[in-house]
């Protein structure tokens, strides 16, 4: 189930969740150098921090078979909003809407979890599904997260976990709950 904040306030802070981070300037490069996947983005005032990172592969198929689709962008996200006591939400947008009902499967490390989808954003049903989900981020090099659109593509996008620690460790610091 949803937590208590609601699903009306969590779609409106999700929806502008990659308007806002692309906005926002990083802040930070928590582990320097090209092997990074992850970028920090801080906001203040209120402050808040977003983990972002973008798929290293995609793949989209329909009936079994390879097809290029338009997609917006597809962005994977931990969230820190230390003044609405939101602290590390997973969430992720595919660049589409998702089909009614459905819900992306994020595999990571031989361990998969479920988000539910609303529009074009997907994320965990609780604070102890995120706190589980982070922890597999840590231990894993890739993250797989496989959805279904409206038009019955199913999508395959990839992203690498290099420097995920480094950069949840970095927005923790900055917008955990003693953080921000």
């Amino acid at each position: 189930m949803l937590r208590a904040a609601g699903l009306a306030a969590c779609i409106a802070m999700l929806a502008v969740l990659p308007a806002t981070a692309q906005d926002a300037e990083p802040e930070s490069d928590p582990a320097p150098g090209p092997d990074t996947a992850w970028s920090v983005y801080v906001q203040s005032d209120p402050t808040q921090c977003w983990v972002v990172s973008s798929p290293v592969s995609m793949v989209n198929t329909r009936n079994g078979e390879v097809v290029e689709v338009s997609r917006g962008e597809t962005l994977f996200f931990v969230s820190y909003w230390p003044d609405r006591n939101r602290i590390g939400e997973v969430s992720f947008t595919g660049g589409y809407p998702f089909e009614t009902g459905s819900t992306v499967a994020l595999e990571v490390g031989g361990e998969t979890f479920d988000l539910f989808t609303e529009g074009e954003m997907s994320w965990s049903d609780s604070a102890e599904e995120d706190e589980a989900i982070i922890s597999a981020l840590r231990r894993g090099s890739e993250a797989v997260l496989t959805a279904r659109s409206t038009r019955g593509t199913q999508t395959a996008d990839t992203f690498s976990l290099q420097g995920f620690a480094a950069a949840v460790d970095d927005a923790e610091a900055r917008c955990g709950a003693s953080g921000g």
